[in-house]
């Protein structure tokens, strides 16, 4: 067990000062999977790259990342973790600045591939540090800034990254980690304790066959919709390849003497098994509606990029207000209890979303971010206590890092299933109203003179209109499929034991194994 580890919660004498550095590396490393986002059309000018190949900047940082992150475990193990971090940290940092500085767009994807392979470790190290340092009865309240920082980040990325853009340049969405990096590794290097080494050996085919699995999967499910999926040769190899991979890891891990890349200890535990099917849900539920939301406001409603992270920060304070209360909550109530009511409130604001139209204001997509938000910070720090309550701490970080891997996995496998049913929905509602708004229908209602069907120009203008309202049933049908998702989710609750209550305030007990 690492020094760290074994340590009692009360022997860290600057616990605040741990927690305000890591969590900044935290919340640079979440902002960066969806800052750039918003910045894409302005880098694909200023770089001279074409529409499919400005998406590498995208796919290269999210590959990057997922390949490396079931490495954590192992390098902390081996390295310990403070040196981990510090490395993280400054790698992290530094491919920013390369991300602000290129020039062409080998540079940039060059960069965002150092950027996911140096960040891939900050979440899950941040996750177990905070576990370690503090007493039992506190673990509820530092999964709350933990879960503050993952889940904000990416909904706050476009408002921040639209704003940069807007008014200074793209160059400045990368840039504006360097004064964050330095102080976290200031922090880090100065008040983070070292774990002991431990030396461990590395699962080469173990980890080999992961990271082929886990990357062939990330490029599948990114580039599965702009290849219209299984009618590319390319998709079909890399779902092949995945399916393979995949099954190589599981025989491997399961017969394998030794060590293991996996440790086959963490699957002993219920809790953390049925946590990750859970942080693979809330994954795909999250980052789904946070793909579509952008999109519907910009391409139909016609919101400017300013306006539309305006009208989706709310989303981001309902999870603060969430995370703050729920801290306390989790020490009081069942956690199962309360990620039932994290996961209605998500599913009511699907039901509201399912009701938006294109000439409404923005009162009801503030109103249902701001609940999803609620219920979103309702679920996920439960969640995380739950999952990590009766895991032995020599295991958190290996554990932390599947954690996020699932979530990850679950955000990336959400967003194209969606968008999938989106292309699929919009196509089959627009050719329904076609049928509808026919000129040989005689029950059509009358059109504008404009939209005359039988000349071109009117011809056109309907058209247009009949794919706007055909993608809008898509977006719609999109919401409602997501909040079945959610309702089917709760029963699965019953899964979860949930995990004691400490039973005297302020004493350092650990958590039971």
């Amino acid at each position: 067990m690492s020094a760290a580890s074994a340590a009692s919660p009360a022997s860290f004498p600057h616990r605040g000062m741990i927690t305000l550095s890591i969590m900044l590396a935290t919340i640079m490393q979440a902002l960066d999977t969806t800052i750039a986002n918003v910045a894409l059309p302005h880098m694909q000018g200023s770089l001279q790259a074409s529409q499919d190949q400005i998406t590498w900047v995208l796919t290269s940082y999210i590959v990057a990342s997922a390949i490396a992150l079931p490495l954590t475990g192992w390098l902390c193990g081996h390295w310990g973790r403070r040196r981990v971090f510090i490395i993280s940290v400054v790698g992290f940092t530094i491919a920013s600045a390369l991300c602000g500085l290129a020039g062409s767009l080998a540079e940039i994807v060059g960069a965002r591939l150092l950027q996911g392979i140096f960040g891939a470790a900050l979440v899950p190290l941040s996750q177990a540090v905070l576990l370690d340092i503090n007493p039992r009865e506190k673990v509820g309240q530092a999964m709350a800034i933990w879960g503050a920082g993952i889940m904000v980040g990416p909904i706050l990325g476009p408002l921040l990254g639209g704003w940069l853009t807007e008014n200074f340049d793209w160059r400045w969405v990368f840039f504006i980690n360097l004064p964050v990096g330095l102080f976290a590794l200031w922090g880090i290097a100065r008040y983070l304790p070292e774990s002991r080494p431990k030396g461990e050996k590395l699962d080469v085919f173990g980890f080999v066959t992961l990271s082929l699995a886990i990357g062939m999967l990330q490029m599948f499910l990114d580039r599965g919709e702009q290849l219209d999926w299984f009618d590319s040769w390319e998709i079909k190899l890399e779902a092949a390849a995945a399916l393979v991979a995949f099954g190589f890891f599981v025989v491997h891990t399961w017969t394998v003497r030794g060590v293991s890349f996996l440790d086959r200890e963490l699957l002993k535990d219920r809790n953390f098994v049925t946590g990750l099917l859970f942080a693979f849900i809330v994954g795909m539920i999250l980052f789904a509606t946070m793909a579509l939301l952008p999109n519907f406001l910009q391409g139909l409603m016609g919101y400017p990029v300013i306006y539309t992270g305006q009208v989706t920060a709310p989303r981001g304070i309902g999870t603060m207000i969430a995370m703050i209360l729920v801290g306390r909550l989790v020490q009081r109530y069942d956690v199962r209890a309360i990620m039932a009511v994290g996961f209605s409130l998500t599913a009511f604001s699907l039901w509201q979303m399912t009701r938006l139209t294109l000439q409404m204001d923005s009162t009801l997509i503030v109103m249902s971010g701001f609940i999803q938000g609620l219920g979103i910070g309702f679920t996920f720090v439960p969640l995380s206590t739950a999952t990590f309550a009766t895991l032995a701490p020599r295991l958190r970080n290996q554990g932390t890092p599947v954690f996020s891997l699932l979530r990850n996995i679950g955000s990336s496998v959400g967003i194209s299933i969606v968008q999938a049913l989106l292309t699929q929905g919009s196509s089959r509602a627009h050719a329904q109203l076609s049928y509808t708004v026919s000129p040989g229908n005689l029950g059509l209602p009358s059109l504008p003179p404009m939209m005359n069907p039988d000349t071109l120009g009117g011809l056109a203008l309907l058209n247009a209109e009949v794919t706007r309202q055909g993608a809008l049933i898509g977006y719609l049908n999109d919401f409602g499929i997501m909040m079945v998702i959610t309702l089917a989710a709760i029963p699965l609750l019953l899964l979860i034991r949930s995990p004691k209550r400490a039973p005297v305030a302020g004493a350092a007990v650990e958590v039971p194994h």
